[in-house]
């Protein structure tokens, strides 16, 4: 087991899974202090952390491959330096299968599970030989232009096919206060700031103080240093009338941008599903456009769910098609052991998984292709996030309606004499768009 000399650790992270895991990582890197370097290499790091993501089977097999890499870079580096990292591995893999990942892999050093999550820092420590700093900030580790805000962990939903809940627990929101003091730190950092939780619209319903979504948005609005708000993972169930209005109202920095997690269409699917919005999801998008008539959409959806027929399938098709999303994710269904969903009948063979996600996908990529299409010749603000790589003078940043890491980019063409500075926003002329992309010029 490594021990950090001196004050400084050098420290190599993956970060798997969604932005709420990258938040947690964040959160531990900050409390190793300013003595914590960041390093690409795992041989050269004192702490090799992986933070995991369990959710479906994909993100099981890349987590358990990422361990296994970091275990082998770890162990070529002792043969050949005498320096041994230590190899932490955290998050919802090891909530999820626990004593069974100790036994397989005793070459990791460090469990740290989600149920433990407010002990992490004071472990690391301990197993780096090292003081915990709590008052030093997270240790942001994505671009300059953005930030994730965590509002709450866990889940108090039902839905069959979900292991979130048995992974994370019960939803618990954080305070108001403490959040937008956390988000006053950011926006002096980065002009953009990205709410997260399992389900935002349940922010608050857990504590007794009160606190609500809507204060909790009145006070990161009142942020004079933030310029764009955006806030992922709308339940539809969440999306009152009450609270659009109120989003409506609070203007500027708030972007009408809706992450809104439908995962179907037919209410028989829905329902089978557990989803706490069962009933025809028109309605939510009627109710959205209402308030926002201008309003980017985005979801994702579950093809292949037990028992869905070719008849719930071109349900959802057909309100793909007429509803018109900015973005959409398609996932195949994964029966997942430990969900009610794997052990229903008439589960989807995984040739019609494919097949529908591939369907789905074919006809969004047109209607995506069909949306950007119509910004030619507008100019829309850009948030710059770093320059490309292909040649000089071309940087990559996203418009309002995109979010980083899940939607396309708008590619923005500068003059020569002039650069852009990474985390600015500013005025692009858009010349020509692609399925996903767009691209303009200053």
């Amino acid at each position: 087991m490594s021990q950090a000399t001196e004050s400084v650790i050098k420290v190599h992270t993956v970060s798997l899974g969604c932005p709420k895991n990258l938040v947690d990582t964040e959160r531990l890197l900050g409390t190793l202090g300013t003595g914590m370097v960041a390093t690409d290499s795992v041989a050269e790091a004192d702490l090799a952390l992986i933070n995991t993501c369990g959710f479906i089977e994909p993100a099981i097999e890349e987590s358990v491959a990422v361990i296994l890499d970091a275990i082998q870079d770890a162990e070529e580096a002792a043969e050949e330096t005498g320096h041994k990292p230590l190899i932490a591995v955290a998050g919802c893999l090891v909530s999820r299968f626990g004593q069974d990942l100790k036994d397989e892999m005793p070459e990791v050093d460090l469990w740290l599970n989600t149920e433990e999550i407010e002990l992490w820092p004071a472990m690391a420590a301990k197993a780096l030989s090292a003081p915990v700093d709590e008052t030093t900030p997270r240790r942001l580790s994505t671009s300059p232009a953005f930030a994730y805000l965590k509002i709450s962990e866990g889940c108090s939903h039902n839905c069959r096919f979900c292991t979130i809940p048995s992974i994370r627990g019960a939803h618990k929101s954080w305070r108001v206060d403490e959040l937008v003091a956390e988000a006053a730190d950011l926006a002096e950092a980065v002009p953009e700031i990205i709410v997260v939780g399992q389900d935002s619209t349940a922010y608050g319903s857990d504590l007794d103080s009160g606190d609500n979504l809507q204060q909790l948005i009145t006070g990161l609005a009142g942020l004079s240093s933030l310029q764009w708000l955006r806030i992922m993972y709308l339940y539809p169930a969440g999306l009152t009338e009450n609270l659009l209005a109120f989003l409506r109202d609070i203007g500027k920095p708030f972007l009408p941008y809706f992450d809104i997690p439908l995962q179907h269409a037919h209410p028989e699917v829905l329902s089978s599903m557990g989803r706490p919005f069962a009933r025809n999801p028109e309605r939510v998008i009627e109710r959205v456009r209402k308030f926002f008539p201008e309003a980017a959409l985005r979801t994702t959806f579950i093809v292949g769910y037990p028992g869905e027929t070719d008849e719930h399938f071109e349900t959802l098709m057909r309100f793909a098609e007429k509803t018109r999303f900015h973005h959409l994710g398609v996932f195949p269904y994964w029966p997942e052991d430990g969900t009610p969903a794997a052990a229903m009948d008439n589960q989807v063979p995984d040739e019609i998984k494919i097949a529908r996600r591939d369907a789905l996908m074919e006809q969004q990529g047109g209607i995506s292709e069909d949306i950007l299409s119509q910004y030619v010749g507008e100019t829309l603000p850009v948030l710059i996030e770093k320059p490309s790589p292909e040649w000089p003078g071309l940087y990559v940043g996203r418009t309002w309606f995109q979010a980083p890491e899940v939607d396309g980019v708008t590619y923005v063409s500068a003059p020569p004499e002039e650069e852009l500075e990474i985390g600015t926003i500013v005025d692009v002329e858009i010349e020509k768009t692609t399925t996903y992309d767009l691209s303009g010029l200053v």
